[in-house]
């Protein structure tokens, strides 16, 4: 049944009311979509099995990828998790509130719909002030993935949310643009040495730096054969476009041509192309369909405006999207290339 999707529109004046009646929406059970400073995140009552179901139906996600959990403080954290590894400690007094998520030992009181059926949990503070004060307000812990259908580029604006999940959740915080873009770093603390199974805006050398030995434990495939699954995007297929996607990786004088040729090729077969561009590399299609992921040297600008980018050539009802990969691959450069790759039909590297 399709259901009546408020809009809540945050202003000074009417701030308060509108977290108020949105907090109301979850502890009755039901779905609100909201602004992190990751993605915008489709919100439901962790514990409460019937609303956690609401999230897969409306996402059309499947039922064995976890959630992740928000709170707003590590006392409601140590009731959802057995207990508090020294090194996810060192971690919480760091980095949260902030894009970085723990998975620990799962407490009793969570339903298995909401991990996935798995022992451990996924929990994160969000930075966003939207966020932490419905969490505050509604006074349980909110399960959120992105607020998208499954499968779909991640939303950064409201206007994303609505687009895929309008009349299928009851509410939407419009809290206007997101200010990072990508997900949360995901890390396991829940074996003896850490590891990092979705990469984020917190890099392996930050994590490191105040714990010590940190592994990587993801790719950059979707591995559809796989079994269970510890994290969201490792099994099944994330941040895709409708168009087909084309990742050119490599130096700018050795991309720039290459996207050349593919135009030329694409448009000999009479395919409609869009090109998602480094700043750099912009100046060299004047006259074509694309969107500007800012600079080449600054994988910031990259994070923020690549699922903008996708959903934006995506509207435009084009063919085929061909993304410039030049930019910076370190630091939160890396997990744009974890999207990007993630969502790609043909990568060629140059």
């Amino acid at each position: 049944m399709e259901k009546n999707t408020k809009v809540f529109h945050i202003n000074k004046k009417t701030h308060e009311e509108q977290i108020q009646d949105a907090a109301q929406i979850l502890k009755e059970g039901g779905t609100v979509a909201f602004p992190t400073e990751t993605v915008y995140g489709l919100g439901a009552d962790a514990l409460n099995e019937e609303a956690v179901m609401q999230i897969f139906e409306a996402k059309g996600r499947p039922a064995d990828n976890p959630l992740i959990i928000h709170v707003d403080s590590k006392e409601t954290c140590l009731q959802l998790v057995k207990n508090i590894p020294e090194k996810a400690s060192i971690l919480m007094e760091i980095f949260w509130p902030g894009p970085l998520t723990l998975i620990m030992k799962r407490s009793e009181i969570i339903p298995d719909i909401t991990t996935g059926g798995l022992d451990t949990v996924a929990v994160r503070i969000p930075e966003n002030k939207i966020a932490l004060e419905l969490i505050k307000c509604a006074g349980i812990p909110i399960a959120a993935p992105s607020a998208n259908l499954s499968g779909k580029p991640s939303p950064t604006t409201a206007e994303h949310v609505l687009s895929d999940l309008s009349g299928r959740i009851d509410a939407l915080i419009d809290g206007g643009d997101v200010s990072i873009g990508v997900e949360s770093t995901v890390i396991d603390m829940s074996s003896d040495i850490p590891a990092i199974l979705r990469p984020g805006k917190i890099s392996k050398e930050e994590l490191e730096r105040y714990i010590g030995e940190v592994k990587i434990a993801y790719d950059d495939k979707v591995h559809p054969e796989s079994g269970t699954v510890r994290s969201p995007g490792m099994k099944y297929t994330h941040y895709s476009p409708r168009s087909d996607l084309i990742l050119v990786e490599g130096e700018h004088d050795n991309v720039v041509p290459k996207i050349k040729e593919l135009i030329k090729d694409y448009s000999q077969r009479n395919a409609k192309t869009g090109l998602l561009l480094t700043e750099e590399s912009k100046s060299e299609f004047p006259a074509h369909l694309s969107y500007s992921m800012g600079k080449k040297d600054k994988p910031e600008q990259a994070a923020k405006y690549l699922f903008f980018g996708l959903r934006y050539l995506d509207e435009r009802n084009i063919d085929i999207i061909i993304v410039d990969g030049s930019f910076r691959a370190d630091g939160i450069g890396m997990a744009v290339f974890n999207r990007v790759r993630k969502a790609a039909d043909i990568i060629i590297k140059v």
